[in-house]
């Protein structure tokens, strides 16, 4: 058994979570999301929890099982807490501004950046250099924070670009003259 697969994900006061095979909805005060889930995997809905079971021990449903249990319970947070990643802006003339639903970003290129935002996605940006990239779906505010961030990786001798704000950056000593 999956030492996380096993655990139950507590449903808290709010949420409801629905499961018409093979798709499971789960709705919050934040708002609501949906997931299919694999037929190898059972799921067992109570008032205040959800159990993961799995139908037999293949390799394919072992493999699902504790991940399918961290997809649910991420839904569940999603939808009651949100998620935020944070993302710092380094450099002499680097700057962000959000209008709308497009990020605009100046990074050091000729031209200025235009990122359009996923559609569930909100930003915000502080002092033009920081950037709270905030939404109920974990996935989709990893992969917006992380294409942001490809954009103008940070680079090893200066530490100008955009990096997380938790990131640490190794850094190299740049070149020494002759003497």
């Amino acid at each position: 058994m999956s030492r996380i697969g096993k655990r139950p994900i507590e449903i808290p006061s709010g949420v409801k979570v629905s499961f018409a095979t093979p798709i499971l909805k789960v709705e919050g005060p934040k708002g609501s999301l949906s997931r299919e889930i694999m037929s190898d995997i059972a799921l067992e809905i109570e008032e205040k929890s959800v159990s993961v079971n799995r139908a037999d021990d293949a390799i394919k449903s072992r493999s699902a099982h504790g991940l399918t249990r961290t997809l649910i319970n991420n839904m569940v947070v999603g939808v009651t807490k949100g998620f935020e990643k944070i993302l710092e802006i380094n450099g002499v003339g680097y700057r962000a501004e959000a209008k709308g639903d497009v990020l605009s970003l100046s990074l050091g290129y000729s031209h200025p950046i235009n990122f359009p935002l996923p559609k569930g996605i909100t930003v915000e940006v502080d002092k033009m250099t920081k950037v709270f990239v905030r939404g109920i779906d974990k996935e989709l505010v990893g992969q917006t924070a992380a294409k942001i961030r490809s954009f103008r990786g940070p680079e090893p001798y200066k530490g100008k670009g955009v990096k997380y704000a938790d990131e640490r950056i190794l850094r190299k000593a740049g070149k020494t003259g002759k003497k």
